[in-house]
C-alpha cells in the first residue's frame, strides 16, 4: 500500500450541513459502476506470523470471502489464490512507479510476468486478477512520485491491451484529502494544485478505458477532524432523527451517513471538471474501515464496537439496502467497497490504532464479530450464535482484575466455578478466571453487542472454550493457539464476502 497513511483522509474545512427536516428532489449524475456491488477485503502483510499463501487461500475459502485487495502482485499468493476462488485487486508498490511510468518495456514486462500467469488467458491459467492499482495515496504518500504516475498507469493499460487483457481495469487508489470542502458535498472541488495536472489527465484516461476512480475513504477520520460537528452515529451507519439528519443547503438532499457524503462530495468534484468521455467515471471504495482500538485519549472512537457497527453497517449497506447515494440514488449506483484490513498488521509503526484496523488477529481469530446475519447473505453460518468472551491478550493485568471484580460483583456473573476449590478455580491466575467471569457474564447478556467489551478488557473468540479443560479458554493457555486450521475445521464462519 505504499506508506498506507490513511491520516489524510479527511480534508478540507468541515462546515456544518444545515440540520433540517425537509424533502429533497435528487440530483441525478452518472452511475458508481456496473453490475453487482460487492464488499472486499485489503490483505497487509505486517504480520507477526502471517500465514503462509496456501494456508491465506485456505483461510479466504473457510471465510467464502472472494473478493481482495493486495499491496503487490506476489506471484506465490496469487498462485495460492487461484485455489480459493477468490478475485484480486493487484497493486503496484511507490517505489516500483519511477521505473514503470519511465519505460514502456518495463511495464510490458511487468505485466507478462505478473499478471499474465494469472489473468485467465487460456484454460491453463486461472482468472485471478480484476483489476491493478497502481501506487497508493500518491500525492500525499510519494508526490516526488507523481509526475510518472499517468504514465505507468498509461503504459500499463497498453501492455493490457496488447495482451488482450483490456478488460483488466488499471486505475490508482487517491486518498479522499484530494477533495477539497467536501461538506457538504454540492461546494466540493480537487484540489487546484492537482485538478487540472494530473486529475483531469487522469479522470479522461479512466473514462476512456471503462476503469474505476479507486478512492480511500474513512468517515473514521472525518468524525475524527470535525471537532464534534459529525455526529458519532452519523459516521457508523445508524439512523438519526429528520430533525437531525445532515442536509446540503445548496440542494437540500438528506444524509443518513458520511460515506455516502463523501461519495457524493467525489461526484461534484468529479461534475466540476467535466469529464464525460466513456458515458463518465464509476467510483470504486478501494479502501475503508475502522480501527477496533486506539490511544484513549488521542482516539477515543476507535473501539470494538464502533468497529463493529461501522463494518457491520456498511456490509448491509453495500449488499442489502443499495442505495446509491442522494445524488446517485439506486443499487446501480451502488459503490463496492473493499474493507480495511483483514488481519490486524501489527507490526506497523504509528499511532497505536495503525496496528488495530483487522477484522482478525494474525492467528485466525476474529477481533471481534461483525453482525451482518440476513445481509446479502453474508453470514453462512451466524457465528453470533456460537461466540465466547474471553479476556484479551493485549490487555492490561490490573484493567482485567479490575474488569473481572466489576463482573462478579455488579456485574452478577456465576463466578462460583473459580471460588478455592471448586472445578475452574485452577490454573489460579487472573486472566484464567477473568476469562471465565467474562464469558458468564456475556452469556448471561445473551451475547449482546457490547456485553464482552470491558473497558478493552475483553474480545469475543468463535472458538468453544469447552473444547479446552476448564477454566475457559485464554490466549496463553496451550489450548488456545489458534492458526488457520481452527477456522478450516470449524463449522461457524465470521464472514461471507461476496
Amino acid at each position: 500500500m505504499g506508506s498506507r497513511s490513511r491520516g489524510g483522509s479527511g480534508s478540507g474545512l468541515l462546515i456544518p450541513f444545515l440540520l433540517l427536516s425537509l424533502h429533497c428532489s435528487p440530483v441525478l449524475v452518472s452511475a458508481a459502476g456496473s453490475g453487482e456491488p460487492y464488499v472486499g477485503v485489503t490483505i497487509g502483510t505486517a504480520v507477526t506470523n502471517l500465514l503462509s499463501p496456501s494456508d491465506l487461500a485456505d483461510f479466504l475459502r473457510a471465510q467464502h470471502i472472494t473478493r481482495v485487495r493486495l499491496y503487490d502482485a506476489d506471484p506465490r499468493l496469487l498462485s495460492a489464490l487461484a485455489s480459493s476462488g477468490a478475485r484480486a485487486i493487484v497493486g503496484v508498490p511507490n517505489d516500483e512507479l519511477l521505473a514503470l511510468g519511465s519505460s514502456p518495456a518495463t511495464a510490458t514486462a511487468w505485466v507478462a510476468r505478473r499478471v499474465l500467469p494469472f489473468a485467465g488467458v487460456n484454460s491453463s491459467t486461472p482468472n485471478v486478477i480484476s483489476a491493478i492499482a497502481v501506487g497508493d495515496e500518491v500525492p500525499t504518500a510519494l508526490p516526488s512520485a507523481l509526475p510518472v504516475l499517468l504514465p505507468a498507469i498509461r503504459s500499463l493499460a497498453a501492455a493490457l491491451a496488447a495482451a488482450n487483457l483490456s478488460s483488466i481495469p488499471v486505475s490508482t487508489p487517491l486518498p479522499f484529502s484530494v477533495v477539497l470542502d467536501p461538506f457538504p458535498p454540492s461546494q466540493a472541488f480537487f484540489n487546484q494544485s492537482l485538478a487540472k495536472s494530473f486529475i483531469a489527465p487522469l479522470l479522461g484516461h479512466l473514462a476512456n478505458t471503462s476503469a474505476p476512480l479507486m478512492l480511500n475513504l474513512y468517515p473514521y477520520y472525518s468524525l475524527m477532524q470535525s471537532g464534534g460537528v459529525i455526529p458519532l452515529d452519523n459516521a457508523l451507519f445508524r439512523p438519526l432523527p429528520p430533525s437531525q439528519e445532515m442536509v446540503d443547503p445548496n440542494t437540500l438532499l438528506h444524509y443518513t451517513n458520511v460515506f455516502d457524503a463523501m461519495l457524493d462530495a467525489v461526484r461534484v468534484a468529479v461534475r466540476n471538471l467535466n469529464v464525460t468521455a466513456g458515458g463518465g467515471v464509476p467510483i470504486l471504495v478501494t479502501e475503508t474501515g475502522w480501527p477496533s482500538y486506539g490511544d484513549r485519549r488521542a482516539e477515543p472512537y476507535a473501539t470494538r464496537d464502533n468497529a463493529d457497527a461501522y463494518n457491520s453497517n456498511l456490509i448491509k449497506h453495500v449488499l442489502e439496502d443499495k442505495p446509491g447515494t442522494p445524488m446517485a440514488p439506486g443499487a446501480a449506483a451502488q459503490s463496492s467497497a473493499y474493507i480495511y484490513e483483514l488481519f490486524n498488521e501489527d507490526l506497523r509503526p504509528g499511532p497505536v490504532s495503525e496496528a488495530n484496523w483487522g477484522l482478525f488477529y494474525g492467528n485466525g481469530t476474529p477481533v471481534y464479530l461483525l453482525h451482518v446475519s440476513g445481509a446479502g447473505g453474508f453470514l453462512g453460518n451466524d457465528t453470533t450464535d456460537r461466540s465466547f468472551c474471553v479476556a484479551a491478550d493485549d490487555a492490561d493485568e490490573k484493567a482485567v482484575q479490575a474488569a473481572m471484580d466489576w463482573a462478579c460483583g455488579p456485574g452478577r456473573a456465576d463466578c462460583t466455578a473459580i471460588q478455592p476449590g471448586q472445578g475452574c478455580y485452577l490454573p489460579n491466575d487472573v486472566r484464567s478466571h477473568a476469562s471465565y467471569a467474562f464469558d458468564a457474564y456475556y452469556q448471561s447478556q445473551g451475547r449482546a453487542a457490547g456485553s464482552c467489551y470491558f473497558q478493552g478488557a475483553g474480545m469475543v473468540t468463535t472458538t468453544d472454550p469447552s473444547e479446552c479443560p476448564c477454566p475457559l479458554i485464554h490466549f496463553h493457555s496451550p489450548c488456545s493457539t489458534l492458526n488457520s486450521l481452527a477456522f478450516r475445521s470449524s463449522p461457524s464462519v465470521m464472514i461471507e464476502l461476496l
